[in-house]
C-alpha cells in the first residue's frame, strides 16, 4: 500500500482533528459551561427533585453536528482567535454556523456563549495538531494507514449523506398531519405536579445518635407546619430542609416520582402538606402546589420533531435501498476460508 506524501497527511490530519474532536452538539457545548444541574420535565425545563424522590428522569436526544471546517486559517476575512501560529477566521465560524441544524442555530442565538465555547475547543484542537505535525507523528506508516481509512470513511459517509438526504420540502404539511394523528397515543403528556419539600436526612443505616437526632428535628418541623399561619416556604428555608436544591422540586411526571411518594401527593389538595414519608435517605415532607391533567401534545408543540423524525426515517429508507441496489448491481464475493484465517493474525498497534 502506498501512504500519501507529507502534505497529503498533513491536510487528512488536519480534516480527522476537525471531524473527531470538534464535531460536538451544541448541547454537548453547553456542558463545558459551569452551571447548577438540572434535568427536564417536558414540555418545559424544570428543576430535578433532590434526594431520591424522582425515580424515572426522561433521557434528552442530543443531535450530532458538522465541525470546523479547517484547522489553518486561510485568510478568509477578520481573525477572530489565534493560538500558536494558527488563526480562526470570522469566515470559519460562519461556515460552522451555517452548518448546524436550525435547532442548534437557535441554542446559540439564545445562548451566544456557547460559540466561545467552540472557538476554545477549536483553539485547544490546534495546539495538539501543531504538535502531532511538529513531530511528524502523522508520518509513522499504522498513524498513515489509519488517516486514509478515516478519510475513506468520512468519504464514503459524505456521499452517503448527499444520496440520502430529502429534498428541502419534505415532509410536506399533510404528511406531518397524517404522521401527527397516526401517533397521537405517542403523545400523550401524562399528568404531572409541582412540588415543594422539606427534607431531613437520615440514612437507614445510620447509628441512633443520628436516627435520634433526625426524628428531633422531624418533629420540630412537623410542630411548626401544624401551627396557625405556618409558611412552608419560609419553614423550608431554614437549616432544618436538608435538600441539596431548597424546597422548590418544579414540575414533575408522574412517572417520575418514586411510588412511595406518588401515593402521598395523589391524595393532596392544592396547597396541602403530606404526611413524612421515609424512604432510604431520610424523612420527606411534600406541598403540593399545583396539578396538570394528562393531555395530548398538539401539533404545533411537537411538528418541529416530527419533521426531524420523517426526515430521518426517509433518510435512513433512502440509504438502504441505495446500498441494495449498489451491492445488486455489482454482488459482492467473499473468500471465507481466507477471512477465517485473518482472525489468528496480530494486529499491529499504533505508539
Amino acid at each position: 500500500m502506498s501512504h500519501p506524501s507529507s502534505s497529503r497527511r498533513s491536510q487528512l490530519l488536519v480534516a480527522t482533528c476537525a471531524a473527531a474532536i470538534l464535531c460536538l452538539p451544541i448541547e454537548v457545548l453547553a456542558q463545558t459551561a459551569p452551571a447548577p444541574q438540572r434535568t427536564a420535565a417536558p414540555p418545559a425545563r424544570q428543576k430535578p427533585a433532590p434526594q431520591s424522590i424522582a425515580s424515572q428522569p426522561p433521557a434528552a436526544p442530543a443531535p450530532t453536528t458538522q465541525g470546523l471546517a479547517s484547522v489553518n486559517s486561510s485568510g478568509g476575512g477578520e481573525v477572530v482567535a489565534r493560538v500558536g501560529n494558527a488563526n480562526v477566521s470570522a469566515e470559519e465560524l460562519r461556515a460552522y454556523i451555517r452548518a448546524l441544524s436550525p435547532r442548534e442555530q437557535a441554542a446559540l442565538a439564545k445562548d451566544p456563549a456557547l460559540l466561545s465555547q467552540a472557538v476554545r475547543m477549536l483553539l485547544a484542537n490546534r495546539l495538539v495538531l501543531q504538535e502531532v505535525l511538529s513531530k511528524k507523528w502523522d508520518q509513522q506508516p499504522n498513524v498513515a494507514a489509519q488517516l486514509d481509512r478515516v478519510r475513506e470513511n468520512a468519504a464514503i459517509e459524505l456521499y452517503l449523506q448527499s444520496v440520502s438526504t430529502p429534498p428541502d420540502n419534505f415532509p410536506s404539511e399533510d404528511e406531518v398531519q397524517k404522521t401527527y394523528e397516526a401517533n397521537r397515543n405517542a403523545l400523550l403528556m401524562p399528568r404531572q405536579f409541582q412540588l415543594a419539600q422539606i427534607f431531613v436526612a437520615a440514612p437507614k443505616d445510620a447509628d441512633k445518635a443520628v436516627e435520634d437526632k433526625a426524628k428531633k428535628t422531624l418533629d420540630d418541623v412537623e410542630r411548626k407546619l401544624k401551627a396557625a399561619g405556618a409558611d412552608f416556604t419560609a419553614i423550608a428555608a431554614s437549616p432544618d430542609n436538608d435538600a441539596k436544591d431548597g424546597a422548590d422540586l418544579g414540575w414533575l411526571i408522574e412517572s417520575q416520582i418514586r411510588p412511595e411518594i406518588l401515593a402521598q401527593v395523589i391524595g393532596l389538595a392544592k396547597n396541602a402538606v403530606s404526611e413524612p414519608v421515609r424512604l432510604e435517605d431520610g424523612w420527606h415532607i411534600l406541598k403540593l402546589i399545583d396539578t396538570k391533567a394528562a393531555y395530548t401534545r398538539t401539533l404545533p408543540e411537537v411538528r418541529d420533531q416530527l419533521v426531524q423524525q420523517i426526515r430521518t426515517e426517509r433518510a435512513t429508507a433512502l440509504r438502504r435501498a441505495y446500498l441494495a441496489e449498489l451491492q445488486k448491481q455489482h454482488p459482492p464475493a467473499i473468500n471465507e476460508l481466507a477471512l477465517s484465517k485473518l482472525l489468528g493474525e496480530p494486529t499491529p498497534s499504533v505508539r
